[in-house]
C-alpha cells in the first residue's frame, strides 16, 4: 500500500511538472509572434525618419485639424476664403488699400446710418464692441519672431562658414528653386499655391502613406547612391574651409 501511494504520489507530481511546462512553451509561442509582430513595426520605414503620427507633426490642435480636414465645414470655408482673397488681388486685380478703403467706408456708412435710425425707430443702437490687442499677445508674438529671426540669421552663418558642404548644396538647390518660383508667380501666388499644398499634401499623405512611404525608402536610397558617386568624384577634391580646435 505505501509502495502504490508514493506512485501514485510521483505520478502526480509529474503531470503537474509536464503540465507547468506545456504552459510556459504555449507562452513563449504566444508571445513570438507579438515580438515579432512590434520588431516589423520598428523596421517600416517612415519618410524623412518620421515617428509620430501625421497630426502631431504638424503640431496637433485646431492647425492641424484644418490641414488634415478633421473639420470639413471649418477647412472648405478658410480654403474658401483663401481662395476668395486670392481672386480678388489677382483675377479681378484689386488693390489691396482700395479693398480696405472701400470695406471701411461701407462699414462705417451702415453703421452710422444705423446708429441715426434708431432714434426714429425706438430701437437700441447697435453695439460696437471695442477691440484692444493684449500686451501679452503681442509682447509673445514679437518675442517668437526674434527668437525665428535670430536662429535663421545663425544657420546661414553656420552654413557661410564652409564646414558643411552638404548643408550648403541643399541651401543653394532650395534658394535656387524658390527663385525660379518667385520669377513664375508673384508673392501672392506664390503663398496661395503654398497654402493649397497645405490643405491637399498632408491629408494625401495620411490616406496613403504606407505607399508613399515605400516609394519614399526606394527614392532615397537612390539618391545616396548617386550623391556617394557624386561625393567620390566631385566634393570630396573640393578643399574645405578651415576648422576651429574643439575645446575640451
Amino acid at each position: 500500500m505505501a509502495e502504490r501511494s508514493e506512485e501514485t504520489l510521483l505520478d502526480k507530481i509529474e503531470e503537474k511538472i509536464h503540465a507547468v511546462h506545456d504552459s510556459s512553451s504555449s507562452d513563449s509561442d504566444d508571445e513570438k509572434p507579438k515580438l515579432s509582430d512590434s520588431s516589423l513595426k520598428h523596421k517600416i520605414y517612415r519618410l524623412f525618419g518620421r515617428e509620430k503620427p501625421v497630426h502631431q507633426v504638424l503640431g496637433g490642435g485646431k492647425p492641424a485639424d484644418l490641414f488634415l480636414w478633421r473639420d470639413k465645414k471649418a477647412s472648405a470655408a478658410v480654403l474658401g476664403g483663401a481662395t476668395a482673397i486670392w481672386v480678388l488681388f489677382e483675377l479681378m486685380e484689386y488693390h489691396l488699400l482700395t479693398l480696405v478703403c472701400h470695406s471701411l467706408i461701407l462699414s462705417l456708412a451702415v453703421l452710422f446710418l444705423w446708429s441715426n435710425a434708431t432714434t426714429f425707430i425706438n430701437k437700441s443702437p447697435p453695439h460696437i464692441p471695442q477691440v484692444i490687442i493684449p500686451e501679452d499677445l503681442a509682447v509673445n508674438i514679437a518675442l517668437s519672431l526674434r527668437f525665428e529671426i535670430n536662429r535663421s540669421i545663425a544657420a546661414l552663418r553656420e552654413i557661410a562658414s564652409g564646414r558643411d558642404l552638404k548643408a550648403f548644396l541643399a541651401v543653394i538647390a532650395g534658394l535656387w528653386v524658390v527663385s525660379i518660383l518667385g520669377s513664375c508667380l508673384n508673392f501672392l501666388s506664390l503663398f496661395y499655391l503654398v497654402f493649397v499644398l497645405l490643405h491637399t499634401v498632408p491629408i494625401v499623405y495620411e490616406k496613403y502613406e504606407d505607399k508613399i512611404d515605400s516609394f519614399g525608402e526606394k527614392a532615397i536610397a537612390e539618391i545616396k547612391k548617386q550623391y556617394a558617386v557624386f561625393d567620390a568624384k566631385v566634393l570630396s577634391k573640393v578643399p574645405k574651409g578651415p576648422l576651429k580646435d574643439k575645446k575640451p
